[in-house]
């Protein structure tokens, strides 16, 4: 039985992987029940070999003595041997049909047991995750107090600065009334001497009503002042501007005037040029038209002498061009083959003329 109590509460994690080890390491599981088995088998084999041995060698010892024995003490040994082998084998059987019977309810209690193990594994597993949550949770509880503790410290530490700070003011403040209390006597003494005002606050009131005047009256001054200068500078600034303006736009007429005077060269230029081309393209347009003029009259001059092979239109000058082309060329075979058969009849009548 495995305790659900941890020995060691520090290290959990360690105790559960101890605890682990120790079962992996107790024969009561599924392999360790095979091993037992496996040895029994083994251990049936041993005391069948140890039995065929022992009967081999009573055998022999039995066959030697036969001998000299009669048949029917031969058949009543015979008869006690197989007595002998029988109870034997039963004896055999019985003890392994025993160990089979053992080793099954063993099986099962291990069987059993290991549930047990399993169960109680799982639950301490569970306790071990519980006790690790328990842990988290305290350490992050703990870990909060002290960032607490750490904030209020921090606090209280500024707070005491700040309460340090606040009374250097206000020792600083009743060094400074103690100094000024000359003023508000001052002040009762203008009122006593001084029969317009009954209290000093009016004193107060009046001087500051004067001091607002004055400087309303100082920064409407600065104001008007600041407006002339404004304007003043405004003004410059227009009139410098302008000047740039002026000159700006002087230099682009004269270059606009420049430009002209080349554009006017080059129109000029240009005209000379077109009028040139004009008369080139009349005088190529005129022999164009001669030309095609020509193809048609030499064209209807062929189609007289031969049909052409399709109708062409007057216009079409390139087809008449290919027509004449055609011609010319079956003319010329015509003309090679005439010379071919010229050459032929001078060679005839040079050798007709040799043989002669």
């Amino acid at each position: 039985m495995i305790p659900l109590l941890c020995p060691f509460p520090v290290r959990v994690l360690n105790a559960k992987d101890h605890i682990k080890g120790r079962i992996k390491r107790l024969p009561w599981t599924l392999v360790g029940i095979y091993k037992c088995l496996v040895m029994d088998a083994q251990k049936a084999k041993d005391i069948a070999e140890n039995f065929k041995v022992t009967f081999q060698e009573h055998q022999l010892f039995r066959k030697k003595s036969e001998d000299f024995l009669s048949p029917a003490t031969h058949l009543l040994k015979k008869k006690q041997q197989e007595y002998d082998i029988h109870q034997a084998m039963q004896l055999v059987k019985e003890d392994f049909n025993t160990t089979v019977v053992n080793q099954r309810v063993r099986k099962q209690e291990l069987r059993a047991k290991e549930t047990e193990m399993k169960a109680n594994l799982l639950k301490f597993d569970q306790f071990l995750q519980e006790n690790e949550v328990k842990r988290v949770r305290a350490m992050k509880k703990a870990e909060h107090e002290r960032e607490l503790v750490r904030q209020k410290v921090l606090e209280l530490g500024a707070l005491q600065e700040e309460l340090h700070a606040l009374t250097q003011e206000r020792d600083w403040l009743a060094r400074e009334a103690d100094r000024n209390q000359i003023y508000p006597d001052y002040l009762l003494r203008v009122v006593r001497l001084c029969k317009q005002f009954d209290e000093p606050r009016q004193v107060i009131s009046r001087f500051a009503t004067l001091v607002q005047t004055r400087e309303d009256l100082l920064r409407s001054a600065k104001e008007g002042e600041a407006s002339v200068n404004t304007a003043l500078a405004q003004l410059a600034q227009y009139i410098e501007q302008g000047g740039d303006k002026i000159i700006h736009y002087s230099n682009q007429l004269a270059l606009l005037q420049t430009e002209l005077d080349i554009v006017t060269s080059q129109a000029m230029l240009w005209e000379s040029r077109w009028v040139h081309i004009s008369n080139t393209a009349a005088k190529k347009t005129l022999l164009l038209g001669t030309i095609k003029m020509a193809t048609l009259n030499l064209y209807m001059s062929l189609s007289r002498k031969e049909k052409p092979q399709k109708d062409i239109s007057p216009e079409d000058t390139l087809a008449q061009l290919s027509e004449i082309e055609r011609f010319l060329l079956n003319l010329t075979g015509i003309m090679d083959e005439v010379h071919k058969i010229d050459h032929k009849e001078q060679v005839h009548k040079m050798d007709h003329k040799e043989q002669w």
